[in-house]
């Protein structure tokens, strides 16, 4: 796969592109093409969760850094915030599970041989639902992260992807000399 053509602020700052000014000028209309102009807006679920607006904040400071803070990737953003706030979540849930199953298991040791054994498997059967929760709460987390990654993917490859639709030359017009001597 061909690398992708360099950004028009990329060519302009190396000044060293071998385009002339009219790619170059045909490339920067392109890409200016590409942008709607209007800045990215955080949704009202992500300014509300915490987590999600922290997120958003640092991911928007990013995006404005490389001059991509535009609002054609406002709904996969906002969406990208909002799972990274249901990760944490799930995560944090997680580890409360298991500060319980602790806690239960010190229980089991504290209670030693003299346990009855209806007792022993009460908190076993306790010890095994606790542990399975942490799996169901494991297998969501992973999904969401797995979302996430092709959520970063996508983002990454859709921006590649648009620099890509930029036409790296401008249409060759044909030298009036060559037409006369072609007759035409």
């Amino acid at each position: 796969m061909p690398t992708p053509a360099k950004p028009y602020a990329v060519l302009v700052t190396e000044g060293k592109s071998h385009r002339t000014k009219a790619e170059l000028d045909k490339r920067k209309k392109g890409e200016d093409a590409l942008a709607t102009g209007t800045a990215l807006k955080e949704r009202p679920e992500v300014k509300r969760n915490p987590t999600a607006h922290k997120e958003f904040s640092r991911i928007n400071k990013l995006l404005l850094a490389i001059e991509k803070n535009d609002a054609i990737y406002e709904p996969v953003i906002n969406r990208y915030c909002m799972m990274q706030a249901e990760c944490l979540d799930l995560e944090v849930k997680r580890e409360k599970i298991y500060d319980q199953a602790q806690k239960l298991e010190k229980m089991l040791d504290d209670l030693g041989s003299d346990v009855e054994f209806d007792e022993l498997r009460a908190v076993i059967s306790d010890l095994g639902k606790i542990y399975g929760a942490m799996l169901a709460i494991d297998k969501q987390v992973q999904s969401k992260r797995k979302m996430l990654l092709e959520i970063e993917k996508e983002n990454v490859m859709t921006i590649a992807a648009a620099l890509r639709t930029i036409p790296k030359k401008t249409e060759e017009k044909e030298d009036p000399l060559l037409k006369v001597l072609r007759g035409g």
